[in-house]
């Protein structure tokens, strides 16, 4: 481009020597200035991180805060591993899942082991456990989450976080477990009078098959907790409150 920006100005009229050299520069520096530009290559537009999508527990009618509790926790693992739940699942005990007397299937709880502030979600799926002073039977892995499989027991929060609305249903109140199906009849009758209905439910543990005896079929827990203390005080005998499951 300069050469030819030279070869023009060649053709002007003669001038005094300085006043050429004057006039091409001046029209070398032009032609210069008309040379196309060179964009820098555009900056390579930063990538954001990824966005993770994470599962949010179903509510179909249950929302926080509508049920808490605080007790002792246990786990179970082998020999349940493999055998059926209360709702007709196989347990896996490498699965997040837990026993409770009273929250329905499938509802998602928070389980907070209150000394040392770990937790795990895990999601109702078996009854249990029926001692007095536990609240949920932990599947291993939920256990291991937390820090309590070694001590084997732990205390605990529970928050429901999702699921069936836990309101809905009948509760009763168990006040026994036979292996003899006789012995189960005859605490059916005597109770029955004052109780009923009294029902008797089979149960198939490890240990074989089991009768439990349970009282009354209440649309609250809180009813069924009443009848519980009732039981207690007259009968002297162990009640827990447990969720009907038809």
């Amino acid at each position: 481009m300069q050469l030819r920006c030279l070869a023009l100005s060649l053709k002007q009229p003669s001038s005094p020597g300085i006043l050429l050299i004057v006039i091409l520069a001046g029209i070398i520096a032009g032609c210069a200035r008309r040379q196309p530009a060179v964009n820098p290559p555009a900056p390579t537009p930063a990538r954001s991180a990824p966005v993770i999508s994470r599962p949010v527990p179903s509510r179909q009618g249950a929302l926080p805060g509508e049920f808490t509790e605080e007790g002792i926790a246990s786990w179970y693992g082998v020999p349940f591993d493999g055998r059926r739940t209360s709702d007709g699942e196989v347990y896996n005990m490498h699965e997040f899942t837990a026993a409770h007397r009273t929250l329905p299937f499938n509802a998602v709880v928070r389980v907070t082991n209150v000394s040392n502030g770990r937790h795990v979600d895990v999601r109702i799926n078996d009854r249990g456990p029926f001692v007095a002073n536990r609240i949920i039977d932990l599947s291993y892995s939920a256990a291991e989450a937390i820090g309590m499989v070694g001590p084997g027991t732990a205390r605990v929060r529970l928050d429901l976080i999702g699921g069936p609305d836990p309101n809905v249903g009948f509760f009763g109140v168990q006040v026994g477990a036979f292996q003899l199906e006789q012995n189960a009849r005859r605490l059916q009758e005597r109770l029955n009078a004052r109780y009923a209905p009294v029902s008797i439910a089979e149960f198939q543990s490890e240990n074989g098959v089991f009768y439990r005896v349970r009282a009354g079929r209440l649309p609250s827990e809180a009813a069924a907790r009443e009848l519980a203390n009732e039981i207690e005080a007259q009968e002297h005998m162990t009640a827990l409150v447990v969720r009907l499951d038809n």
